[in-house]
């Protein structure tokens, strides 16, 4: 399975809370208001970037279940815990490690009010995600994830090889990142499709990332990355990455634009 370090997530994380989507994270607040209790579950919650954001929005008390199957990030999760604590909310939070990319998550949602992810549903094969989707649904929770890649990116200023670098980038986000043959930028259709099965209603929104001179280490450390996973299909000649890298690096002003879409799935009123 695919993991990601500690430094990558914190780096990330701003910008990850700057592009959620409002209306989407606004509709799961009103779906959940009024109560004084609830349970939440994270998957794959790295260092509990999503935890940080949502849980200040939530009822006055709250249970989290951080689960991640890389003990480093759940430690890094734990050694921030005291971040997540003020505003009057009153949160008890849970960590565990657990492999996900079995499926079968009936364990580990069972009683909670919301399943929750950021970032993860794209690395996901659809199977898991039909699977995924029946669990929540017989446990009768919402769910909410943000952040999944869309396959839509920008880069300014232009390069002959974005189109390629991009379309390319797309083949390797669909191959096996430890979920069997993942989604990619068709991961939220996926899920609304899979949650729609079983009576939910969805809503959904974009939220990119747009990389400028506010974050800029971010935006070089994602074009590395991006370079690193097109070099990997060999679709694409080493000149052309290098010579697109050269030009990302010495471009000034560069901007990067990165597509990912939020989904809200509320469980059928009875």
């Amino acid at each position: 399975m695919s993991g990601f370090s500690p430094e990558w997530l914190a780096l990330r994380e701003p910008a990850d809370h700057g592009a959620v989507n409002a209306q989407v994270r606004a509709a799961c607040v009103r779906a959940l208001a009024g109560r004084e209790f609830i349970r939440v579950v994270d998957l794959g919650c790295g260092t509990g970037s999503n935890l940080r954001s949502l849980a200040p929005l939530l009822p006055p008390r709250q249970h989290w279940t951080l689960v991640d199957h890389d003990q480093r990030l759940l430690q890094a999760a734990r050694a921030r815990e005291m971040e997540t604590v003020s505003g009057g909310v009153e949160i008890e939070i849970e960590y565990r490690q657990a492999d996900l990319s079995g499926g079968g998550f009936g364990a580990l949602i069972e009683g909670a009010d919301l399943v929750t992810a950021s970032a993860l549903f794209d690395l996901v094969s659809v199977a898991v995600m039909d699977g995924l989707a029946a669990d929540v649904a017989a446990a009768g929770a919402a769910f909410y994830t943000v952040l999944s890649y869309d396959g839509i990116a920008a880069f300014l200023p232009e390069h002959p090889a974005d189109p390629a670098m991009r379309e390319t980038f797309n083949r390797h986000q669909q191959t096996d990142k430890g979920f069997g043959p993942a989604a990619g930028p068709d991961a939220t259709e996926a899920l609304a499709a899979a949650f729609a099965l079983h009576g939910y209603a969805i809503r959904r929104g974009r939220s990119p990332w747009i990389l400028d001179s506010s974050h800029s280490a971010l935006r070089r450390e994602l074009e590395r990355g991006w370079a690193a996973a097109v070099r990997e299909t060999g679709l694409i000649p080493s000149s052309t990455i290098d010579g697109w890298m050269a030009h990302r690096t010495a471009a000034a002003g560069a901007v990067t634009i990165v597509g990912h879409e939020d989904l809200l799935a509320l469980p059928p009123v009875t």
